[in-house]
């Protein structure tokens, strides 16, 4: 069985032989553990990988996205980034007046992927791949007005903001049309929707506003026979009913945020949990042991005969020991 069959087996319930694993690796943690890098890479190869983000155009760019200093991406919006390695916030708007909404040229370079070069990419790999683009209204508005303004606006609901919001879609629409049209395996949605304890946003926003987005995202996705994956920290708890709803596979969350046993008793055999294990006070923090009985928690309340991928993220703080613990935790897993 490949990598790619294990994943499918996973996402529709159907007894994989094992449990597909994939480790996400920042900058910071591969400069700064090379030979834990390398080791758990060999010892633990990723199921999974993402597609290069390979374009028929060039994207405007300046800076580093993972270097300290100023990296101000290819829609205009300026990261601060204080340390090496990792990505920083915006702190100005791009778009700090309504009026300034005349001036947002989105990036049409995004729209058209190398098609030639991502299908070589995917037949080369027996690897499941997702896309190479992220899919990320919520964010992506957040980056144009700043965190905090966004709080704001989601609020008042001026005319700007709703306008803004059907810029954003018009764009990831075709996007990820663009992408499914590819041979990648999935295509790829990452917004940030909780605080530590509750969305950051009443949830009528979402329902409101936000879910019909992705609604369309995942019907795009299911014409061209793809299947979705998506990213979204936080205790989001409240909205996953409506993102199985909407047609989401594969959730990455921070199962640790919220309860396990509730997670389970809803949503174990409806959508696949795409990790993860605690990497604000485990990774870091926590023993072999520890680590080893998160490990087994995760598989005690989520495992429908499938529905888990053995996740978590290599990233700023986290001891690479633990990181090794928790795959060689997942492999020992009798499935």
């Amino acid at each position: 069985m490949t990598p790619k069959d294990l994943v499918y087996k996973t996402l529709n319930f159907e007894s994989p032989e094992r449990i597909p694993r994939q480790m996400w690796l920042l900058p910071w943690a591969e400069k700064k553990f090379e030979a834990w890098t390398r080791k758990i890479k060999t010892d633990f190869p990723d199921d999974i990988v993402q597609c290069p983000a390979i374009y028929e155009g060039s994207l405007s760019h300046t800076g580093g996205k993972y270097s300290k200093g100023n990296f101000i991406d290819e829609w205009g919006c300026v990261f601060n980034n204080a340390e090496e390695g990792v990505m920083g916030i915006v702190s100005n708007p791009r778009i700090r007046d309504w009026s300034d909404l005349k001036n947002l040229t989105p990036p049409e370079a995004i729209l058209h992927p190398n098609t030639e070069e991502v299908n070589r990419f995917c037949k080369s790999s027996d690897k499941f791949v997702y896309a190479g683009g992220l899919v990320r209204p919520l964010e992506r508005f957040q980056f144009l007005r700043t965190m905090e303004q966004s709080f704001i606006d989601v609020l008042l609901e001026e005319p700007g903001y709703l306008e803004l919001l059907r810029i954003l879609h018009e764009f990831y629409c075709k996007e990820v049309e663009a992408w499914a049209k590819t041979d990648i395996d999935a295509i790829f949605l990452m917004d940030d929707w909780g605080t530590q304890h509750a969305l950051m946003v009443p949830p009528k926003v979402f329902t409101s506003h936000f879910k019909p987005m992705y609604k369309d995202y995942c019907e795009i996705a299911r014409y061209y026979g793809k299947k979705v994956f998506m990213h979204s920290d936080g205790q989001i708890t409240d909205i996953i009913d409506d993102l199985i709803e909407v047609g989401v596979d594969a959730l990455n969350s921070q199962l640790f945020c919220m309860d396990l046993q509730e997670l389970g008793n809803r949503f174990k055999g409806r959508i696949t949990f795409w990790g993860e294990i605690d990497r604000q006070s485990l990774l870091p923090d926590g023993t072999q042991e520890e680590i080893r009985e998160a490990v087994r928690e995760v598989h005690k309340h989520l495992y429908a005969n499938g529905g888990i991928i053995a996740q978590c993220e290599f990233g700023l703080g986290a001891k690479p020991e633990n990181i090794y613990k928790v795959f060689e935790s997942w492999d020992q897993i009798t499935i």
